[in-house]
């Protein structure tokens, strides 16, 4: 018998999931039992690939960090714990909190192997497993966007397109040095009683607006069109992403306040992002320029 348990929260894309049913019935056999942990939000955008394999969603209390996990381990060591157990137990998650989990499991005698994408991998996890298979082969090109993040002080990746009728070149971490530019100028302007510096201080007004308080829930920087593609690169492409996964990154790059929802931060541009359905969205798109 074969337990496939995804961690919904880590392992979100309909796109893992379905190619990882198709590797496991390849090279395992039949997967007899298959559940789904998660929060509401996370399981309705798999809603439906999770009906397309026959797997139980099992829906996580709104409650802090580590849930998701507790829920998964519980049910895993009641698996190893009934007659017959599964041979082999498989999870679809690269937290490395399931680290005493699988260990636990291989000294009951059951294998275990981790099914995630590469990028959501954590190393120190490898040794635990008896195997890793890493899906999402088409995300390659994504994780190396990540890599370079930290060195984003030149342009990556550069692209033009139009906002609000101007043509503007995406330049990572660009808006502090206009913030300092703007500071020295209001500096100088009082030295300087000739008409020149009126333009620098007619610039000052907007520039001192930025650090105000944005419905995102971050005070210290106002969140704008490209800094939302500057942590989200695959929006560029135009395609649907879903949207859990992209408030993920969001919340991870500060862009989005814990207490603040994806949903309203992208309602705040309806002339770059589109969400669906209209409802309650579960996917977002960046509106390419024509």
């Amino acid at each position: 018998m074969i337990a496939f348990l995804i961690d919904a929260d880590n392992f979100s894309s309909p796109a893992w999931i379905d190619e990882a049913f198709q590797t496991l019935e390849r090279t395992e056999g039949t997967i007899s039992i298959r559940r789904a942990y998660g929060s509401a939000e996370n399981l309705k955008g798999l809603a439906d690939t999770l009906r397309l394999w026959a797997v139980r969603p099992f829906v996580n209390l709104p409650l802090p960090k580590n849930t998701t996990d507790m829920s998964l381990a519980v049910d895993a060591m009641e698996l190893a714990c009934i007659t017959p157990r599964p041979k082999l137990l498989v999870i679809g998650s690269g937290d490395l909190d399931f680290v005493p989990l699988v260990v636990r499991l291989r000294e009951r005698g059951i294998k275990v192997i981790c099914v995630t994408e590469r990028r959501k991998m954590a190393q120190d996890a490898v040794p635990a497993y008896d195997q890793v298979i890493y899906v999402g082969g088409d995300q390659v090109d994504r994780s190396k966007v990540v890599e370079a993040k930290p060195v984003a002080a030149t342009p990556v990746d550069p692209f033009t397109f139009r906002i609000d009728g101007k043509v503007v070149e995406a330049k990572p971490v660009s808006a502090a040095p206009v913030r300092a530019a703007t500071k020295k100028a209001a500096a100088k302007s009082p030295a300087v009683k000739t008409p020149t510096p009126k333009p620098v201080t007619a610039k000052k007004a907007p520039a001192k607006k930025v650090p105000t308080k944005t419905t995102t829930g971050t005070a210290s920087e106002a969140v704008t069109v490209l800094k939302i593609l500057a942590a989200v690169p695959n929006l560029k492409s135009g395609q649907w992403q879903t949207l859990g996964e992209v408030a993920k990154v969001l919340h991870d790059e500060k862009l989005l306040a814990k207490s603040a929802t994806s949903t309203k931060l992208f309602k705040k541009f309806p002339h770059h992002f589109e969400l669906t359905p209209e409802g309650k969205p579960n996917q977002v798109r960046f509106i390419l320029p024509t």
